[in-house]
């Protein structure tokens, strides 16, 4: 699905809503679930939420599992966008970018050499974060950087670029890296690990466009902070990049993430990544906040 295309189907369902159920917004669902910043979702929205979101309830294997896993959140992502939930900060580029880059790679016969890892690691990425969405609108624990990015989405005064930042540091510093380990990712999988996470960076502009469009959140420093280092330029003089999240810097975040989630794989190294997956996650967020401070989000 093409951006405008989203947006459309978007702007069509809040239509919808206001148009033919005005008294769906004030629905009996528990407010400190139903709201982010946004109008409330009703009982039934949030029920759908907790439904689509339900991994173990997606079959299959391969391409297929992860084609129904990105329909499911799309379905997720139109729900938070047409009530400007904060929650669908992360979901509205994340969705983007899984139709404009992640399904017509894996969907090219010649694309990728494994066609058996690859759609797995995309899956596994994506229902990490789909798992701890779910916990969020269940009351269950979450992840810690995903419930750092849940409690940013209820801070109506935050920038709404330095809130989506926090989901895409929960993504591409931990999931990623998990993702990596749980796939049983080999050395000859970095070849397509890198095309892959590269088709996303390419598509970049989706998410800046729709998050600005649809939230007034301007993303521009998030691609620069994280591809071209040009976020941490901007701290220079503050202090606030640690010494590990300037050698991620230095060495890219994907190679680094690459890196980490290798480390998961062995047991006497699983320990020492997990604290440097901890710690990098942290420390990248005390960056983006210090960014966001001098006013670059």
């Amino acid at each position: 699905m093409r951006p405008g295309r989203l947006y459309a189907s978007v702007v069509t369902l809040t239509a919808s809503l206001t148009l033919l159920s005005p008294g769906l917004a004030t629905a009996d669902a528990d407010p400190s679930v139903a709201t982010a910043c946004g109008t409330p979702l009703s009982t039934s929205e949030i029920e759908q939420i907790v439904d689509l979101s339900d991994t173990s309830s997606l079959t299959g294997s391969g391409l297929t599992q992860l084609e129904d896993a990105i329909d499911r959140h799309r379905r997720i992502t139109n729900i938070l966008v047409a009530h400007r939930d904060w929650r669908g900060l992360f979901s509205v580029g994340l969705n983007a970018v899984e139709y404009d880059a992640v399904l017509p790679l894996q969907r090219d016969p010649t694309a990728l050499q494994d066609r058996a890892w690859a759609p797995k690691i995309s899956y596994n990425l994506l229902a990490r974060y789909l798992r701890n969405l779910r916990a969020e609108f269940t009351g269950t624990p979450v992840d810690p950087p995903w419930a750092n990015y849940f409690a940013l989405t209820r801070q109506c005064a935050a920038s709404p670029a330095r809130v989506a930042m926090a989901g895409y540091n929960a993504h591409l510093t931990v999931d990623l890296a998990y993702a990596v380990d749980s796939s049983g990712t080999r050395h000859e999988n970095i070849p397509d690990f890198y095309q892959i996470v590269d088709s996303i960076a390419v598509k970049g502009d989706s998410i800046v466009t729709l998050t600005k469009a649809l939230y007034g959140g301007d993303l521009g420093p998030l691609w620069r902070f994280y591809f071209l280092g040009e976020g941490l330029d901007r701290l220079a003089g503050n202090d606030a990049p640690s010494r590990l999240l300037l050698r991620a810097a230095d060495s890219g975040y994907n190679t680094i993430t690459l890196a980490n989630g290798f480390a998961l794989q062995n047991p006497q190294t699983r320990p020492a990544a997990e604290q440097e997956i901890d710690a990098l996650w942290r420390a990248t967020d005390g960056a983006l906040q210090t960014l966001s401070d001098l006013g670059g989000l």
